[in-house]
């Protein structure tokens, strides 16, 4: 901790991509601005502990999240997709449930301005002192260190003078660009029990050691913290102590895979920020060490969206859709091919779309209601195209039962497709049983899981295939085995 006398030597060879500033070197209006979007959050109770899955069981979090960013983005942790609610982006009709809700939306994006930026200067102080060092280095030295910093730093190249010159601005960005936020709330003396740290007896933590999931590589994170401290503890800041102080909260670093380096515990109080440059979060792992007051974070990260936005899922349900046509006379419905390829492609996206999306938003039950609505059309959206596609394989099952295509593309197209069919009956068994278990009943109503989509046989539906696909496995896999 900063109370140790070489604390500031280890934070500079071990944690120099940790940042960290101090909330007086923050604008008052902005503080103001986030501090009561947080405490708005709150009174709305729009902060949820996520029910996740870790090694195929069902746990709490014990911290209260909830994710605000670009609108149509996600984003995915501990096997749990978290949807964004919007935050007032330009070109974009958002209704929210409150204009307080607009409000508290708004501050989170000016935050997410002034990280950005603030992300954006931290990178090239660095790469300017890296330059810096390099320059005053011996000519053979600077070989070595300009080889060790290329394979270490895609984004860097030599001039002429062999120089490593930085990164270009469009690579700045593109790392610092954060399309949402993860708020975290906790108040400690609520919980009944918190984990200990294991490694450096730094005491109770709100978060146990990770790296965070599914971002942009090398990408910077950046949080604000703010603990709401009673004078006391305001009061106990300066006083210089021996190990961490168990009612401030800190963060708390360590290398990964090694607990021989020391760990550092950076205290956090009112409105301080840091931030993780580079490749910190790879390299590293980071904890939240708790405080005895109750504490809000929002923490901007550039997620990879990839396959996480509303824009990509509706496009990858356009190309399946693409496999299906109608008769102009008859309407009848029918597919273009059935080359085991297209077939295997349109029942990967079925699968994509049901399970990545559709189970997943419903199973956090009526939440995203109490900050906003914007997610029920493209959720019913998404739906309608999910009902094609189950049209689309119960016409894959009634041509493959025919007999007049050529017998390897017909086995071919069966053993694909029976995988796939598979894989859909394991996890609609797993999504159910979450959706019964306990931890999942134990939710208030307005939060309850809700297994969605699911039908029985009795239902006026019209869906043209059962929940239930045991029948039609056994089907294919007899059928497989009698064309052996």
């Amino acid at each position: 901790t900063p109370a140790d006398a070489d604390f500031h030597q280890l934070w500079k060879t071990k944690y120099s991509k940790l940042i960290f500033r101090k909330s007086d070197t923050v604008p008052e209006e902005l503080h103001q601005m986030v501090q009561e979007s947080f405490l708005t959050l709150r009174e709305h109770n729009c902060l949820f502990q996520d029910l996740v899955r870790i090694k195929g069981k069902d746990f709490f979090t014990p911290v209260s999240r909830i994710l605000i960013g670009n609108p149509g983005y996600t984003y995915k942790y501990l096997n749990t997709r978290l949807f964004t609610v919007p935050w007032p982006a330009e070109g974009y009709d958002i209704k929210y449930c409150s204009p307080q809700m607009h409000d508290a939306c708004k501050a989170l994006m000016r935050l997410n301005d002034y990280l950005h930026t603030e992300a954006v200067k931290a990178l090239q102080g660095q790469n300017l002192s890296e330059t810096k060092e390099i320059k005053d280095t011996p000519v053979t030295d600077r070989e070595q260190n300009c080889a060790a910093s290329l394979t270490e730093q895609r984004s860097v190249s030599k001039d002429q003078s062999g120089v490593c010159v930085p990164e270009d601005d469009r690579s700045l960005k593109n790392r610092t660009s954060y399309n949402l936020t993860l708020l975290n709330y906790m108040d400690p003396l609520q919980m009944l029990y918190l984990k200990q740290e294991p490694y450096f007896g730094m005491g109770n933590m709100a978060v146990s050691w990770h790296h965070d999931e599914n971002l942009v590589e090398r990408s910077a994170v950046a949080v604000y913290s703010y603990s709401c401290e009673d004078s006391a503890v305001e009061a106990n800041r300066e006083q210089e102590q021996k190990g961490r102080d168990p009612a401030v909260w800190h963060v708390g670093l360590k290398v990964a895979w090694d607990i021989e380096t020391p760990g550092l515990a950076m205290p956090l109080h009112q409105g301080d920020i840091y931030l993780m440059l580079d490749d910190l979060n790879m390299t590293h792992q980071h904890c939240v060490l708790a405080g005895l007051s109750p504490r809000f974070s929002s923490t901007h990260r550039v997620a990879d969206c990839s396959r996480g936005t509303l824009e990509y899922i509706l496009g990858r349900c356009e190309l399946a859709l693409q496999n299906l046509q109608t008769d102009s006379d008859s309407m009848a419905l029918s597919l273009k091919s059935l080359e085991a390829a297209v077939v295997k492609q349109v029942e990967e996206i079925h699968n994509e779309v049901e399970f990545e999306w559709l189970r997943q938003f419903w199973f956090q039950g009526k939440r995203y209601l109490k900050c906003t609505d914007w997610w029920l059309k493209p959720m019913a959206k998404l739906e309608e195209f999910w009902r094609k596609m189950e049209i689309m394989t119960s016409l894959v099952l009634s041509e493959v039962r025919k007999e007049q295509q050529i017998e390897e593309q017909r086995n071919e197209t069966i053993s694909c497709f029976l995988l796939l069919l598979k894989e859909r009956q394991k996890l609609r068994e797993e999504w159910t049983a979450r959706c019964q278990s306990d931890e999942a009943e134990s939710l208030p109503e307005d939060q309850k899981p809700e297994c969605h989509p699911f039908w029985t046989d009795d239902d006026e539906c019209n869906m043209p295939l059962p929940y239930d696909l045991e029948e039609v496995i056994a089907y294919l896999q007899n059928l497989v085995q009698w064309i052996e």
